[in-house]
């Protein structure tokens, strides 16, 4: 590919960073005087409300986690986003596998700031980060696709490993929401909803994180390299989001007063081991002359009609 379309790449991954640094700033610092007044839900739920700033309109637990994840965003994921957008205006195999991951880190938690908070004036610019994040994991996937990923990865790909975190943060997280579906259907909303109408987190994560996790971390194993480039860019995913989610508990925490240690202890777990698992996968990448010299031993050995070695 050439090296303006890099460039372009580039530009769109950094801008993608800019509006999600106004995003999250404006979720620190426009949140308003911290004024909160009770109210019950039409479900009979009584909850604190916040009563102004960007985040005016929903639930003191909603803002405080709110707060935690804009923080993290702020602080890790939009540097980490600016710095691996100069690997990606190198053309840098590694650098489009890792801005891939953290483009869904922002599809996802975009969705979901846009389908869970109460509608407000940072409404329109999270519709916009989760599409400009869907629309750049498509095209730097497809360019991806375009050079080839077979072959890529060599024998110390992480396969089981990867597959054995990803299924079991899986069926733990299918678990967690489902007691509190369970719950929730039985009559019992209280402390569940925050006022909202339904479970949109629980929604998103068994409806679309936790099937895709399984199905491409089983792909993985079976060595499909689509599937192994797919993993490895959804690994920073894994990480990014996982410190988020460690980090919303924690700011939960310090503004109600209510220590939740058994998921934040799981999360920060599951943080510390995806970056081991991850860092692994990444070095597995084998280099592109490498790649490309078996690729043409390959070739030379079919058009004399003889077996591929490696």
């Amino acid at each position: 590919m050439s090296r303006t379309t890099f460039r372009l790449m580039a530009g769109v991954t950094a801008g993608i960073s800019i509006l999600a640094a106004v995003a999250a700033g404006a979720g620190v610092f426009l949140r308003g005087d911290g004024v909160f007044t009770t109210v019950t839900s039409p479900r009979g739920e009584t909850y604190e409300m916040a009563t102004d700033g960007v985040y005016a309109f929903n639930a003191l637990r909603v803002v405080a986690e709110g707060i935690g994840w804009d923080v993290f965003t702020l602080v890790v994921a939009v540097p980490a986003m600016a710095l691996i957008s100069a690997f990606v205006v190198r053309g840098s195999f590694h650098g489009r596998l890792a801005a891939t991951g953290m483009l869904g880190y922002f599809a996802y938690m975009y969705l979901e700031y846009a389908v869970t908070w109460a509608f407000g004036p940072l409404f329109p610019l999270f519709v916009v980060i989760c599409a400009a994040s869907m629309l750049g994991i498509v095209w730097i996937g497809a360019s991806l696709a375009a050079e080839g990923v077979a072959g890529r990865f060599g024998e110390r790909f992480p396969r089981r490993s990867w597959a054995a975190l990803s299924i079991g943060m899986s069926a733990l997280l299918s678990v967690m929401w489902a007691a509190r579906i369970v719950q929730g259907l039985s009559g019992d909303v209280g402390g569940l909803l925050h006022g909202e109408t339904t479970m949109t987190v629980q929604a998103l994560d068994l409806g679309i994180v936790v099937p895709g996790s399984i199905f491409l971390a089983v792909l993985a194993w079976r060595r499909i390299p689509a599937a192994m480039a797919a993993a490895t860019a959804f690994a920073v995913t894994f990480v990014t989001l996982s410190a988020a989610i460690a980090s919303m508990l924690v700011s939960a925490w310090l503004t109600t007063g209510v220590l939740e240690l058994p998921p934040i202890v799981i999360f920060a777990a599951a943080t510390a081991a995806g970056l081991v698992v991850g860092l692994r996968m990444y070095r597995s990448v084998l280099p592109a002359a490498e790649v490309a010299a078996h690729r043409s031993i390959q070739t030379h050995a079919r058009s004399v009609d003889l077996p591929a070695t490696g």
